[in-house]
């Protein structure tokens, strides 16, 4: 096959190379539409398998935090494979989650399923911003991580909307059937237009780090899921000291690894300033995503009693906003830069999980909960399109690949923090309110009230990272082959 050099760009005329990326966001696209999925259907996987909310959460929990787990590794499958073979794992791994959870005869099959779903879903992201970042040039990154938004911030808001209307008609196995069919024609076209990227070289795989990523990420998430049971204070603090030493013991490993210039997961991308912020204010935002799309159906569907459809229905101009304006934002920053973007987003994304506290009741208007979700919805866009191009920007270029594998792994692992956090507060707290006395609808209520406000207070932490991103020249584009 023919190969060619892709040359810097002439700032005057930039392209972009499209017969690359374009396959790439249609499979990133679909693989992130089914992270949130499962969010509407949770009370249905509740009544149908007979377990709690705590349990049924880990359908989302363990998707992403399988994700978390497997995102490392893709530094690594990015410098060893082609870019059509790392496509065809992905997509591989995602449609063989998805025929699982289609036969799954209980949860614990569900739960396997959606870990292998996962598995192929942390492969894409990280192959697609890596694979922008050495191809776009400078001039049009913002505008085409703009595009990316539509994956970031649109798939996953709209995969509540899309399960709605399928469970209105089916049972929650009809989700993964929709999505199959879906999934492997994205593979074969996926298979036939993509072309390969950059040169391979030789690397180990350090089976050590990815144990210790595993423990340590691991843990985290599964201690934050054991906050406020009264029973599982031993397993609370076990994990987060498991959680703690894996962490700690990968971190170290890294360090040693970095001096002969061979790390699993290279860590001198955080001596970079926009790059760590950036992975501040992403968690933080994807931790505020995740728990709405979560609690906000249940409040929506067991509190206020509307189905599945409907709550979709709801959520869907949110959705729509995050992405349409996705490529807007990305000119804008282009033009202006991340902070002018990301501070006022921040704060109104705070002013808005706040905001669900006062309006959540038994009688607000259908109209404000979808207002408070849109300009919630928008606010998110706003700071995911900047954040993520000025903390890869801030990079150069031999580090995307471990950039991108990082901002996805600490995204994941906030929102599968967030999503095990939030769901846990709001069960513990509807439970002590049921003990005493307290009608089980009110004392969800009061529970969607105390997860809402904690999840505020934790969205402050974004408005003063806004603050500290600064302005930087990103480095030209490398030349890059594709062939």
């Amino acid at each position: 096959m023919r190969e060619m050099t892709l040359p810097k760009q002439d700032v005057g005329k930039p392209s972009v190379p499209w017969a690359v990326i374009a396959p790439l966001l249609a499979a990133a696209f679909v693989v992130i539409l089914n992270e949130t999925t499962m969010a509407v259907a949770l009370p249905a996987l509740m009544h149908d398998l007979e377990i709690s909310a705590q349990t049924a959460q880990w359908v989302s929990t363990g998707f992403m935090l399988a994700m978390a787990v497997i995102i490392p590794t893709t530094g690594y499958l990015m410098h060893r494979f082609t870019t059509r073979q790392i496509y065809g794992l992905a997509m591989g791994l995602f449609s063989l989650g998805t025929v699982l959870a289609i036969v799954a005869p209980g949860f614990g099959a569900l739960l396997v399923a959606r870990v292998v779903q996962g598995s192929g879903t942390a492969i894409m992201m990280p192959l697609l911003m890596t694979t922008i970042m050495m191809l776009v040039p400078v001039a049009r990154r913002g505008q085409i991580m703009g595009f990316t938004s539509i994956v970031i911030a649109m798939a996953p808001a709209l995969g509540p909307t899309v399960s709605g209307v399928i469970l209105r008609f089916g049972g929650w196995r009809w989700i993964f059937g929709v999505m199959l069919p879906i999934a492997l024609l994205v593979l074969v076209i996926g298979l036939w237009r993509l072309r390969n990227v950059g040169e391979r070289r030789d690397q180990k795989l350090d089976v050590v780090s990815i144990v210790l990523s595993g423990l340590g990420f691991g843990g985290l998430v599964f201690a934050l899921n054991q906050v406020g049971n009264p029973e599982g204070v031993t397993v609370l603090i076990g994990s987060l000291a498991v959680g703690a030493v894996g962490l700690v013991l990968f971190v170290v490993r890294q360090l040693r690894l970095q001096r002969v210039d061979a790390p699993f997961l290279d860590l001198r991308t955080f001596s970079h300033r926009n790059f760590s912020v950036g992975i501040g204010i992403l968690t933080v935002g994807f931790l505020s995503l995740m728990g709405v799309a979560l609690v906000y159906p249940i409040y929506l569907q067991d509190v206020r009693g509307l189905d599945t459809m409907t709550t979709g229905l709801l959520l869907l101009p949110g959705g729509f906003a995050m992405g349409l304006l996705g490529p807007v934002i990305g000119r804008l920053y282009d033009r202006w830069g991340a902070r002018v973007l990301v501070v006022p987003a921040a704060a109104v994304m705070t002013l808005m999980v706040f905001s669900l506290t006062w309006v959540t009741s038994m009688s607000t208007p259908l109209w404000v909960l979808l207002a408070v979700h849109v300009v919630l919805s928008l606010s998110l866009s706003f700071m995911f399109t900047p954040t993520f191009t000025a903390s890869l920007n801030d990079l150069e270029p031999k580090l995307y690949a471990d950039g991108s594998a990082l901002l996805g792994t600490l995204q994941q692992v906030g929102g599968a923090a967030g999503a095990a956090l939030l769901i846990t507060v709001m069960a513990q707290r509807a439970a002590a309110e049921t003990a005493a006395g307290m009608a089980p609808v009110e004392a969800l209520l009061e529970g969607t009230h105390a997860t809402f406000t904690l999840a505020g207070f934790i969205a402050v932490s974004a408005v003063v990272l806004g603050f500290l991103l600064k302005p930087t020249k990103a480095p030209e584009p490398m030349e890059v082959e594709i062939h």
